[in-house]
């Protein structure tokens, strides 16, 4: 990110790259015209709503007509293993400079946009640009001097310590060294260590200085007031932190700063666990060929449960930080169980690990699910055999016992850099979403590092954008009318279900339109630009949603153009509702609160059979029919369509989930049926249990009510794999897509 930002800010200098296309590449742009995908079995609607937005700048204004011209070579490029590499059809390759035709690589394949903004950095700066710089401590010691601090900023995974210890021992200094971890209380005692060192000629090093705002503005102080006249010149200043508002900016300046990233990957996991290990260590245990295989098996596990973070919610809905400490503490268990029992316990030995020791950290059901699931692969009586593999390639496998440290290193040492998504149990199309993820996450952080400036072509743009939502916004429902027409009854819950959400819809278009009367006037220079309205006015410019329209909104993780129109169509959807009487088939997307109407649902049911509540559950049937052939609402229950199935697809001949395609990353799932079922039981096999989340980030808040801010509810769907194949697959029914 900082090669490709130094490369970015050098060309512009140069006037080598246009503003708008910058602007482009960092947030999209809104398509102007609505044309229909050319080929729409191969190329996904996000990557063609995002081609007719680029088709808006100027070089690119006939690339959408033009693309029908060209499917074979586009089509070549999005199937390609490498798409950075492939040349563009027709004139386009000789048209385009090399930062143009990133715009189109982020269209067409966003998750290679990392790999061709390497090679453009290569190509205009040089290869050593976007190679890893080794951090070496006396590299940057050299560089240092008794005033300027050396600040170690952390990532969460590793510590610094360690290193600076080696380093202080290579130069002697590790007698004359005196460290602190900073906290509550710690600040005096972190002064006179200080001045002490000053005069002696020591070093010094303060820990976690994120843990101590307060005592900040006096280690600020301290630092400027050294003077390097009057201080020993051997005097050093180590600090750690992890990235923090309150750490003083001036430090920061003025200090030589350094960053660790953690080993990535489960080799380099393994290495490192078992770098730290001993052949007397092995040998020790009573069943040694048992706590080998064992040993290999838990080793394997917590680099697995730390890298499915990467993932994203397919991985884990909440990012756990899982440390070395809990490897540890399982590894001394499962040495003293083999030790004490006869038989090997497993039962014991997946509840310590799974619930308590990793577990301890999960906060989410799911995850713990997840978690769960992955322990039973690996603390199982299979693994003892010396042939058994951990996934269908056969790369991770166990191997002889009689092996030393030495044996189990080289064996380590031969497995891949990069993990293949089989080892977790994800899909090949897993490694899509962390590589998008990936670049539009560095794509964001870019936008951050802009500097604030408007130009005077900016403000014409901004005031472009307001005007379209202007003439698209509708005016608030009525509410009178909609009371009037749909009043509240006992025989019909789904009537208040209506009124309340037409009352939420109305706060929101309320905000909205005030908000944009009043960016109109601001923009025009008729009332003073406040800071709400200035925060506005950037979000619309970089195409996100405004944060004082979040605040009144549903969930949503669409970019402003596309938030628009889900907006447009869920108030339709009311629209139609109020109009035309209860639809046969709800729309559960289009719901700012889902979870009232399944509860209507099952309040309908209630009191129609005079039956208790609390005793009803659903029963789910997923529909051959379309959303368009359903004419009329069912018996008893609801239709709900709008869904999407994210790590699976829905298999509608065979009616049970199936694998993904390759490159499909979210498919449309079937109409279902909700049944309501008195006292009803969940059958014990033969289904999955699928939760439905509001977005793609699956993990939320808990509000006021009970209810989660993301999780609306779980469907049984049928499947003929056992549920833990699913459950590592990561696979979800989400309510609304992120474009």
């Amino acid at each position: 990110m900082f090669a490709f930002l130094l490369c970015a800010r050098i060309m512009m200098n140069d006037k080598k790259i246009d503003m708008v296309e910058w602007r482009y590449l960092l947030s999209g742009a809104m398509p102007v015209q609505q044309l229909a995908n050319p080929a729409v079995s191969w190329l996904s609607e996000r990557a063609w709503q995002d081609i007719l937005g680029l088709s808006t700048l100027k070089i690119f204004s006939n690339l959408a007509q033009s693309f029908p011209e060209h499917l074979e070579g586009f089509k070549k490029i999005f199937d390609s293993s490498q798409p950075h590499r492939e040349p563009l059809p027709g004139a386009w390759d000789v048209i385009l400079d090399s930062f143009q035709k990133l715009l189109v690589l982020r269209c067409l394949r966003a998750d290679c946009l990392i790999q061709g903004l390497q090679d453009f950095v290569a190509a205009e700066l040089g290869q050593r640009f976007i190679e890893p710089q080794t951090s070496d401590l006396s590299v940057v010691f050299a560089e240092s001097s008794s005033s300027t601090p050396l600040i170690f900023v952390l990532s969460p995974g590793t510590d610094p310590a360690a290193d600076l210890y080696k380093f202080a021992d290579v130069m002697q200094f590790s007698k004359k060294m005196s460290a602190i971890s900073l906290g509550q209380g710690q600040g005096p005692w972190a002064e006179s260590m200080m001045h002490d060192a000053m005069e002696r000629g020591h070093w010094v090093f303060f820990q976690n200085c994120h843990l101590a705002p307060s005592w900040m503005p006096t280690l600020e102080r301290l630092i400027e007031n050294i003077n390097p006249l009057k201080v020993h010149e051997n005097f050093r200043l180590w600090l750690t932190s992890l990235p923090s508002n309150k750490f003083p900016v001036s430090v920061l300046q003025n200090g030589s700063k350094m960053t660790i990233e953690p080993p990535r990957g489960i080799k380099a996991n393994l290495q490192k666990t078992y770098m730290r290990l001993t052949n007397d260590f092995l040998s020790s245990s009573t069943k040694v060929s048992d706590f080998k295989s064992l040993l290999l098996s838990l080793c394997l596990f917590h680099g697995i449960a730390l890298e499915r973070r990467k993932f994203g919610p397919l991985g884990f809905n909440i990012p756990y930080e899982f440390t070395d400490g809990d490897l540890n503490i399982c590894i001394s268990q499962l040495k003293m169980f083999l030790d004490e029992y006869q038989d090997i316990p497993y039962k014991v030995l997946k509840y310590t690990a799974g619930e308590i020791n990793y577990g301890g950290r999960v906060t989410d059901d799911w995850d713990r699910r997840c978690l769960l699931s992955v322990v039973e692969d690996f603390y199982c009586p299979a693994v003892l055999s010396s042939d058994h593999v951990y996934c269908a390639s056969g790369v991770y496998r166990q191997i002889d016992t009689k092996l030393d440290i030495k044996g189990y290193l080289a064996y380590i040492r031969g497995l891949p850099i990069n993990d293949t998504p089989e080892i977790f149990g994800l899909h090949d199309n897993a490694n899509i979403s962390f590589a998008q993820n990936e670049a539009f996450g560095l794509l964001e952080a870019v936008v951050r590092l802009q500097p604030r400036a408007t130009s005077a072509e900016g403000k014409t743009l901004e005031e472009e954008i307001v005007a379209g939502i202007v003439e698209k916004i509708p005016p608030p429902f009525d509410i009178e009318e909609v009371m009037g027409k749909y009043p509240v009854l006992y025989e019909e819950s789904m009537n208040t279900v209506l009124i309340q959400e037409v009352i939420r819809y109305n706060k929101l278009l309320e905000v909205i339109s005030l908000s944009l009367r009043d960016i109109v006037k601001a923009l025009k220079g008729s009332v003073v630009m406040s800071s709400a309205l200035e925060l506005m006015a950037r979000s619309l410019f970089n195409n996100a949603v405004p944060d004082m329209w979040k605040a009144k909104a549903y969930p949503s993780l669409k970019p402003l153009a596309s938030w628009v129109s889900d907006l447009l169509q869920r108030i339709n959807f009311l629209q139609r509702w109020i109009s035309n009487g209860i639809p046969p088939a709800f729309w559960i997307s289009g719901f700012f609160f889902p979870q009232a109407f399944l509860t209507g649902t099952l309040q309908n049911y209630a009191r129609r059979f005079g039956t208790s509540i609390d005793t009803i559950g659903f029963d789910f049937e997923v529909l051959v029919k379309s959303v368009s052939e359903i004419t009329e609402t069912p018996d008893t229950g609801c239709y709900i369509h709008g869904l999407f199935l994210e790590g699976a697809r829905w298999d509608n001949k065979a009616g049970q989930l199936a694998e993904s395609r390759p490159k499909e990353l979210y498919t449309q799932m079937a109409v279902i049926w909700l049944i309501p079922k008195p006292n009803r039981k969940p059958p014990a096999s033969g289904i999955y249990v699928c939760p439905i989340y509001k977005t793609l980030t699956r993990a939320g808040t808990l509000s006021t009510t009970g209810h989660s801010m993301n999780y609306v509810v779980s469907l049984e769907l049928p499947t003929h794999h056992t549920q833990r194949h699913w459950v590592k697959r990561g696979v979800a029914l989400i309510c609304a897509l992120d474009y």
